[in-house]
C-alpha cells in the first residue's frame, strides 16, 4: 500500500503526460486570478487548521500567538495534466493533493517557531520544465505573478514588521529566487530576513548584490538551498535542479565532509519511526546514502529533498530563529 502511494505520487509529480495544451501561451486563457483576501486561497494561513499544522506526536503544538516570525511557503508542482498552462486554484482536487503533500511536509517543518502562509496560486503545468519554446516560460512567469501578489498582500495585510522566513521547493524555489532577488537583495530588506530555505532548484549567487549562501548554522540574512541525489549519481549538465551553491541540511555547511542524520520521515510528520540518511556535498549538489524504504533505490530525490531531513530543518529553524532575535 505505501509504495503504491509512493508510485502515485512519483507519477503525479514527475510524469510528463501528453498533453492537450494550446501551442501558445495567453494569459487571458487562463483560470481566473486568486484574490488574497479570501481564506480559501491561502493552503495555510496561522490561527487557522491546516495541513501545515502537522507536527510529531511527542510535541505539542505552540500557539501561533507565541511565534515572533513568519514563514512564506511556495509549494512546488503537483499540476501534471491539464488544458490550461497553469492551474486553477479552485480545483479541489489538485488542493487536496497539494495540502496533503508538500504543504504537510515541507511547510510543516517551521511551524514550532513561525506563523505559516502559504498561497494558493496558478502553478505551472510540469510540461513548462520540459518546453523548449518559450511557452513553459511564460507561464512560469505568469506563475510567478500570483506569488508576487500573494506576498505584497501577506505583507501589507499579515506582516505587521514581523521577520520573514522564505521557503520553497522546485517551482516554488522557482518563484521564490525571484521573489529574494525582487524584494529582499537590499540591505535595508536583508535585515529583515531571517533565512531562506529555498530547496530543489538551481540558484546562482551572481544573481544577487547583497544576498550570499548561509555558511554555518546559525547564520542568518541568507539562503540555504541543496539538490538531493543518490550517491555516485551524477546529474545530466545543465539540470533545473543544480546550480553552484549548496549547503548541506545535516552539518548546515558548505564543506565536502559527509554528515548523517535520524531525522527522515516518509508517509507521516506523526509517525515515530524516522530514517537515516548521509549526505555529503559533491560538485555544488547532494550525493546521499539513505535507509528511507523505496527512496534507497532512487537515483533522483528531488521528491525527498525536505522528507530525508525534517528534524534537522525543524531544529535549524529553532536554531536560526533564535539567533537573529538575540541580534534584533
Amino acid at each position: 500500500m505505501k509504495k503504491g502511494i509512493f508510485i502515485t505520487l512519483i507519477s503525479v509529480q514527475l510524469a510528463c503526460f501528453s498533453q492537450s495544451l494550446p501551442t501558445k501561451f495567453v494569459a487571458t486563457d487562463q483560470p481566473s486570478a486568486p484574490d488574497y483576501s479570501l481564506e480559501k486561497n491561502w493552503s495555510a494561513l496561522p490561527f487557522h487548521p491546516d495541513k501545515a499544522d502537522a507536527i510529531p506526536k511527542a510535541e505539542k503544538w505552540v500557539s501561533d500567538s507565541l511565534k515572533d516570525v513568519d514563514v512564506f511557503y511556495i509549494y512546488p508542482t503537483l499540476y501534471s495534466k491539464g488544458k490550461t498552462w497553469c492551474a486553477d486554484v479552485n480545483d479541489k482536487k489538485l488542493n487536496k493533493r497539494l495540502d496533503k503533500l508538500p504543504v504537510q511536509f515541507q511547510a510543516s517543518p517551521f511551524n514550532q517557531v513561525a506563523r505559516v502562509y502559504a498561497p494558493r496560486y496558478r502553478q505551472g503545468i510540469i510540461k513548462c520544465f520540459y518546453d523548449n519554446t518559450g511557452t513553459g516560460e511564460e507561464a512560469l512567469n505568469f506563475a510567478y505573478g500570483d506569488v508576487k501578489r500573494a506576498f505584497e498582500y501577506y505583507m501589507e495585510h499579515y506582516n505587521h514588521g514581523r521577520p520573514v522566513i522564505i521557503a520553497s521547493h522546485s517551482q516554488g524555489t522557482r518563484h521564490a529566487r525571484q521573489l529574494l532577488k525582487d524584494y529582499f537583495d537590499t540591505p535595508e530588506m536583508k535585515k529583515k530576513l531571517v533565512c531562506a530555505y529555498i530547496i530543489g532548484y538551481r540558484i546562482f549567487p551572481e544573481w544577487y548584490s547583497v544576498l550570499t549562501p548561509c555558511k554555518e548554522a546559525t547564520e542568518t540574512n541568507c539562503y540555504i538551498t541543496w539538490a538531493s541525489f543518490k550517491r555516485g549519481y551524477v546529474p545530466e549538465q545543465g539540470s533545473l535542479l543544480v546550480g553552484k551553491t549548496c549547503v548541506n541540511p545535516i552539518s548546515w555547511t558548505i564543506d565536502t565532509i559527509p554528515a548523517s542524520t535520524s531525522g527522515g520521515m516518509l508517509l507521516s510528520v506523526k509517525a515515530k519511526k524516522r530514517f537515516k540518511s548521509t549526505a555529503e556535498i559533491h560538485n555544488d549538489y547532494l550525493w546521499v546514502k539513505t535507509n528511507t524504504p523505496f527512496v534507497q533505490t532512487w537515483k533522483v530525490l528531488h521528491l525527498m529533498d525536505y522528507n530525508l531531513y525534517w528534524m534537522d530543518i525543524r531544529k535549524n529553524v529553532a536554531l536560526r530563529v533564535a539567533e537573529y532575535m538575540k541580534k534584533k
